[in-house]
């Protein structure tokens, strides 16, 4: 989209605050969740089981935090004073660029928080009251991931956990009402792959970072570890998912090879980059590789 003469408050405004681009990352957990789940119950009960309602619930829910953290991100970022304009090297922000006002923002977090808590409520009746509980520190730490966690280093782990294990596992077990060691290790594997584009994020953004104080993965393991560590990240997601050949889905766990191979690709442009803006270009790979390992694994399911 077109990021030249955005008019204030606009709807092209709110849509480049929402960050498209980003809405896959939190889909594919879901969505291999959700496979896992159809093709258990296939196996064991019958697809009519299968509870659709549930299924879009989920996915609706992981959209609508996804923004929620995004316009959470842009809005805090902005008054700490780590967006800086003249200083970015990822892509523009809509309250550093002035295309939302922070009142605006102010409230379009509070109305994406109550929207998610009224999309995930009525998973309780599906799951449990437990799915209380999951909701409640989805939100929580939405919060906690911007203002305190990532400054820490503790970002790569709060994606393994909610963009892997977390909605993985939930959708898997609103579905059954129960979890298998399968389940959690394609969680883990699903974390692995999504850890990929905050390390790459974070690779950019190093020298940003240590100046302002964020000890980020990266950061404290420098550039060279950190390239070494983005490999290992698809190499052990990829060979993780032996477990749906043990499970009985072969072509799960071979076609995300493309995966694999696409991930090796993009390490290769990181290497030859090394920093700057340009290593924008391996951010969007790093999406689009999310988006074939997700694919890959779900038609693996479904069609194995």
């Amino acid at each position: 989209m077109d990021e030249r003469n955005v008019k204030k408050n606009s709807l092209k405004a709110w849509v480049l605050a929402a960050r498209p681009k980003t809405l896959t990352g939190a889909a594919v957990p879901v969505l291999i969740g959700l496979a896992l789940a159809f093709t258990d119950m296939r196996e064991q009960y019958g697809v009519e089981y299968f509870s659709w309602t549930a299924a879009l619930l989920c996915l609706l829910f992981a959209e609508v935090m996804q923004v929620d953290a995004n316009f959470v991100n842009d809005f805090f970022d902005y008054t700490r004073g780590n967006d800086d304009a003249d200083r970015r090297l990822g892509p523009l922000r809509a309250c550093t660029q002035g295309w939302v006002s922070l009142d605006a923002m102010k409230r379009a977090i509070a109305m994406t928080t109550v929207l998610a808590c009224i999309v995930g409520l009525p998973l309780a009746w599906f799951g449990g009251l437990e799915m209380v509980l999951v909701g409640v520190l989805c939100v929580l730490f939405c919060f906690l991931y911007t203002t305190h966690l990532s400054y820490m280093g503790l970002g790569d782990v709060l994606v393994l956990l909610f963009f892997g294990i977390v909605p993985v596992c939930v959708t898997y077990y609103i579905q059954l009402h129960t979890l298998t060691w399968q389940v959690f290790l394609a969680s883990v594997a699903c974390g692995l792959v999504v850890d990929g584009l905050l390390v790459v994020n974070n690779y950019r953004d190093r020298d940003n970072d240590r100046e302002d104080g964020k000890l980020t993965l990266v950061v404290r393991l420098g550039a060279q570890k950190s390239r070494y560590a983005f490999l290992l990240l698809g190499v052990v997601a990829t060979l993780t998912g032996v477990v749906f050949w043990l499970n009985g889905h072969l072509l799960a766990f071979v076609l995300p090879f493309i995966f694999l191979v696409l991930h090796f690709y993009t390490y290769l442009k990181m290497v030859r980059i090394n920093r700057g803006r340009e290593l924008n270009a391996c951010l969007g790979e790093a999406a689009r590789n999310i988006l074939v390992y997700g694919l890959c694994v779900v038609v693996g399911l479904l069609v194995g």
